[in-house]
């Protein structure tokens, strides 16, 4: 079982909970559960009329989620507010949800640090462990199945596209002629070799190739589009949601999809600019820097 550390910590923590404007009484979703370190915020504020729901599509997340929050409902008595757990990806949240029924709704995107730092994931090239990078193991297509299947042209356009690496063909190239990849250290190494990081580069030279083949195994887009789409359904007038990105490719689908929304008089936007961590956070948090939170209320 995984290990629970000080480094499971929410990003943006009390910049979300403020968005949010967690209510009592009020029904609240965190579609990333996670650690549940969000989730442990909003439960506190909740009292024992109000209700969380959370999701996550990671068996081995929830299971943690749960034991964490079991603990603050403990501290909490008779003021412990109902608490639903689904485990399923939150691009489902409206099977689950009724429409107008939220007062709030979050999400912090990407991968939690729970899978990265688990070398068993295969999330990260840190430390050798299968290629996998599936936050539900017990569906779907791991990453080596792609990278040993794909062709040439196929991984070439998915690392470019989902990970904006401008030398995708040549590491394509490579891919294919060290087949068959089994772990993460050899697809890090074989990236490595074919683009070298270059001076100005702050990144190992494989992040990119990582962070492709992770959003295409796990559909990653697709589900903050879907999630996006049912938001203003399911929020009550005046109900917020809050969304935390940790790329362009995340960040720039939340910007567009808030401004389409307040375009069509359906959000107000409550960020003008994302909100970003403090150097103070960035020094506690170093997964908190590349974070950005937008939120936004219904009209």
């Amino acid at each position: 079982m995984t290990k629970t550390t000080e480094r499971h910590v929410p990003v943006l923590f009390q910049e979300t909970i403020d968005f949010l404007r967690v209510r009592p009484g009020g029904t609240y979703v965190d579609c990333t559960l996670g650690m549940a370190g969000h989730s442990s915020g909003i439960v506190r504020l909740l009292g024992p009329k109000g209700h969380l729901i959370g999701f996550d599509r990671d068996p081995e997340a929830l299971v943690l989620a749960k034991a964490k929050l079991d603990r603050v409902c403990e501290e909490l008595g008779d003021q412990a507010p109902k608490i639903t757990l689904v485990g399923e990806a939150f691009s489902s949240i409206a099977e689950h949800v009724k429409p107008a029924s939220l007062d709030g709704l979050m999400a912090d995107f990407g991968v939690s640090s729970l899978q990265f730092d688990e070398a068993y994931r295969g999330f990260s090239f840190q430390a050798d462990g299968p290629l996998d990078m599936r936050m539900d193991t017990r569906s779907g297509q791991t990453a080596a199945q792609v990278v040993n299947e794909g062709n040439e042209g196929q991984l070439a356009n998915l690392i470019y596209e989902y990970g904006e690496e401008r030398r995708s063909r040549r590491i394509a190239r490579a891919i294919v002629r060290g087949r068959p990849l089994t772990t993460t250290g050899e697809l890090a190494r074989i990236v490595a070799a074919a683009a070298p990081a270059m001076k100005q580069d702050r990144i190992h030279p494989a992040t990119r190739t990582f962070q492709a083949l992770r959003i295409f195994v796990n559909r990653e887009l697709d589900e903050i589009r879907d999630l996006l789409e049912a938001a203003p359904r399911l929020l009550k007038p005046s109900g917020r949601i809050a969304v935390i990105s940790f790329h362009s490719l995340e960040d720039r689908i939340a910007k567009d999809s808030l401004r389409e929304g307040a375009h069509n008089n359906i959000w107000e936007i409550l960020t003008k600019k994302p909100v970003t961590a403090s150097e103070e956070e960035m020094d506690r948090n170093p997964r908190s820097r590349s974070a950005k939170l937008r939120a936004a209320e219904r009209k």
